[in-house]
Order: C-alpha cells, then structure tokens, then sequence
C-alpha cells in the first residue's frame, strides 16, 4: 500500500496501478505454483517456453495498449514520463502473468523492465526503489539462468 501511494504522489500513475496489480498476482502465483498434479507426487506447473509468434503478439499488443494508457495519462493527467511509465507497467502485467504460469522468457522480459526502471525510479529521485530494482535486475539474470536449468 506505501508503494502505491508513493508512486500516485510521485505521478507514476501506471506503477500505482501496477502495484496493486501485484497484490493480486501475489496470491494467484502462490495458488498456482502450490497446486500438485493428479498423482501429487509432483507440482502441476513446470517450466516451459512459448514459441516466438506469441511473443510477437505479446509485444504489439502491449505496445499498443502502453501507447494507449501513455496517450490517456499524458492528455488527462498530470502525469510525469506518462510513455515510459506505461510501457514499464502494461508489459510488467505481461511479465508478471508469464512467470506466474512459469514461461522462462518472462525473465528476458524483466530483465528489459528492471533495467529501464532503474532509470525511471533514479530520475524521479526514488533512490530506494531504483536501488531495489538494480537487485531486481540482477535477480532476473540469476532467474533465468535457473529456470533455464529445469526447463521441460
């Protein structure tokens, strides 16, 4: 809740509403990864890889739903770097998604966001979250490199 009101003080419209969105995921990612197939000897989901035509749809849509938000916020808001806020959120939501169902490519995809947030959160003189996200950053590096260890 302190990163919400933070971020909707600090006109990062788009990361307010992302972290609430990951209240929510929270409790969806740990519903899911706890479920056991039918014969319990074993987790129900499993790291996998989607092929490359879904990413493609997963980038332009949420490319164009970005530039949409960007567009809204920046024409009916106060909002400060409202494009780069929107794309950083809108394809958080995607990432987010992808490493609760466990796509290994969600961390490609959390490597690109951390390190743009890094810039984001430093330039808005939130020193704390830019430092979390730098070890945020580095996590998604070590993310990948494990997942990709399993993958089926």
């Amino acid at each position: 809740m302190l990163s919400i009101y933070l971020f909707y003080h600090s006109r990062l419209y788009s990361e307010a509403i992302l972290y609430s969105y990951y209240v929510f995921m929270g409790f969806y990612g740990y519903h899911l990864w706890g479920r056991k197939s039918l014969d319990s000897s074993s987790l129900l989901i499993v790291v996998n890889e989607l092929k490359w035509f879904y990413h493609f749809i997963f980038i332009s849509v949420c490319s164009m739903l970005a530039l949409s938000l960007a567009w809204f916020f920046e024409n009916y808001s106060d909002a400060d770097k409202p494009f780069v806020d929107a794309f950083t959120t809108v394809f958080s939501f995607l990432a987010t998604y992808l490493e609760a169902i466990k796509v290994l490519s969600a961390w490609l995809y959390w490597i690109v966001l951390n390190g743009v947030t890094i810039w984001l959160y430093f330039s808005k003189g939130l020193d704390i979250y830019a430092t979390l996200s730098i070890l945020y950053f580095v996590m998604s590096f070590v993310g990948y490199i494990n997942w990709k260890k399993t993958i089926v």
